[in-house]
């Protein structure tokens, strides 16, 4: 099997490229240099020239904050490329396999949301990814659409890094508490991925949601961070008015992930066990832990 993956230098397309051999999977990523996804067309030409069985989007606009003074930049990455790349690939009829967020729901109440709940976004960047998400359905081709959150890995930009960075200059942090979610490994991602790739157009396609357990606020996705790599760094639990920020968050990212687990008999992956592998990976393993 041959997969043709965008987005080749973030968090889940690296570690799509470290699985993908162990499976017998040959799997060429496409970064920036090679596919724009602002300017979608060149995106959808590639598809329209690759030899691949599977094609995968992992690349998107995810500047949550800078995305509400740059709407149209993030609408064609998030919105028109994908639309634009799931149209050649049902030209080509060549499964599409895309990645959205939890952005895509308003953060009411603690309920989990489902793939049937509806959706109301709060700012330009869940707004593009919904549109995204429209665009590769009403495209017509088979396609599986992960809506995943608070993703995590040893490599690029994210939670776990930055409280890291952070805890070389400070002994006490205050982080938002009330909103919560499930923080999710990349390398969980894209195993689960790997697994609807493999699957195909033989089970039924369309929305999935993919997050970690248990669910937690940020402030206790910190503590457990600080826990785990033996850091004496106190955290004080503070609302998110406490915290303001140009886009809105959702506060509740509860994701309910049932049709996965149904469907591809995939369960939520335990992020502090995804965790614990993070920070051997970037030399955070207390001493006396292997």
């Amino acid at each position: 099997m041959k997969i043709l993956v965008f987005g080749r230098n973030g968090q889940i397309a690296t570690e799509l490229q470290r699985q993908a051999p162990a499976r017998g999977i040959l799997l060429e990523a496409m970064g920036r240099e090679d596919a724009d996804l602002s300017h979608p067309e060149n995106c959808a030409d590639h598809i329209r020239k690759t030899n691949a069985d599977v094609v995968i989007n992992a690349a998107a606009y995810t500047a949550v904050d800078k995305a509400e003074g740059e709407k149209d930049i993030a609408r064609r990455v998030n919105a028109d490329a994908p639309g634009s790349m799931a149209h050649a690939a049902a030209e080509r009829g060549i499964p599409f396999i895309h990645i959205s967020t939890d952005y895509v729901f308003d953060g009411s109440g603690t309920y989990a949301r489902t793939t049937h709940d509806p959706t109301s976004p709060l700012g330009v960047y869940g707004c593009t990814k919904l549109e995204g998400e429209k665009q590769v359905a009403a495209a017509g081709g088979w396609h599986c659409i992960l809506r995943t959150s608070w993703v995590f890995s040893a490599h690029g930009s994210n939670f776990v890094k930055s409280m890291l960075r952070l805890a070389e200059t400070r002994n006490h942090l205050t982080i938002v508490a009330d909103q919560v979610g499930g923080p999710t490994p990349a390398a969980d991602i894209a195993a689960t991925l790997l697994r609807m790739a493999e699957a195909g157009s033989s089970v039924e396609g369309g929305l999935f949601h993919y997050a970690g357990s248990p669910d937690a606020s940020w402030a206790d996705f910190a503590r457990e961070i600080f826990l785990q790599a033996g850091l004496d760094i106190s955290v004080e639990d503070i609302p998110t008015s406490a915290y303001p920020t140009p886009a809105a968050r959702p506060k509740n990212s509860r994701l309910d992930c049932s049709r996965l687990e149904k469907t591809y008999g995939l369960l939520r992956p335990d992020w502090k066990a995804g965790l614990t592998k993070v920070l051997r990976q970037l030399g955070q393993t207390p001493k006396g832990q292997f």
